[in-house]
């Protein structure tokens, strides 16, 4: 049996001189950063710099963001070594997500190779003027739009909510149309521009499609597909409400 116990030693001593060895190196996206910096002119402070790799949604959740800018308009973040999309964005609410509307500052997209050492880049992120798509208010002009209440599963209001309105019943692409967020009595109202055909849903995030935990719900009148929302010209249209529920 002496050989049986010579063969358990060489093993326990094997453990132990592994024990010592160092972890395998980590591939190069984890450990090759390169610092991204430059500054969002005018200089303008309070904006972001927002990273997107490439087949990305441009306008739904960032791969990366900077930190908000000083006084400068100065950015500065780490990224791994790569292709990407970046933008510069200023809101002047208190959002990080959602359409960039009039008043809002923005740069046009732009590819950037991120490669080893440090890359510098500034950014002109002119004001938008101007935009069908902006978030309806209720001083907006005009007297065609819709209204109602965004309740929960048990019926109770939802604060924090906005309505986005299509123009197709696929509903797969950018809302043409969003409200402001409602108050605590759930209510909305939203000014369109024209009367028309639309397509309603409700959710408590912007940008991106639901994800767990979001609340979320269309307008359906008890059928499969999204039920049809006719609008005539100088309508408000009432008692459009909609109910969210939790996406699992």
């Amino acid at each position: 049996m002496s050989w049986l116990r010579y063969l358990l030693i060489a093993l326990f001593v094997l453990q132990l001189t592994g024990c010592g060895q160092e972890p395998a190196a980590s591939g190069p996206d984890q450990d090759k950063l390169v610092s991204l910096s430059g500054t969002i002119m005018t200089p303008l402070e309070e904006s972001y710099l927002y990273i997107y790799k490439e087949g990305m949604d441009l306008y739904g959740p960032a791969y990366a963001r900077s930190e908000a800018t000083g006084a400068d308009g100065s950015f500065s973040l780490n990224l791994p070594e790569g292709d990407y999309i970046v933008v510069a964005r200023k809101r002047q609410g208190q959002e990080t997500v959602g359409p960039v509307v009039a008043g809002d500052h923005r740069s046009e997209f732009i590819k950037l190779q991120v490669r080893e050492g440090m890359v510098t880049q500034s950014f002109i992120a002119p004001v938008k003027v101007g935009d069908e798509r902006r978030l309806s208010t209720e001083e907006a002009s005009g007297n065609t739009g819709i209204a109602g209440i965004i309740t929960d599963a048990d019926g109770q209001p939802v604060t924090g909510a906005r309505v986005q309105v299509y123009d197709h019943v696929q509903m797969s692409e950018r809302p043409k149309y969003v409200s402001s967020q409602t108050g605590p009595d759930g209510q909305y109202l939203l000014h369109l521009p024209e009367g028309g055909t639309y397509y309603i849903a409700a959710r408590d995030k912007f940008g991106g499609p639901p994800k767990l935990g979001d609340l979320y719900g269309r307008y359906d009148q008890g059928t499969i597909e999204p039920s049809a929302v006719i609008v005539r010209q100088g309508e408000i249209l009432q008692d459009v409400d909609i109910t969210v529920h939790k996406v699992w």
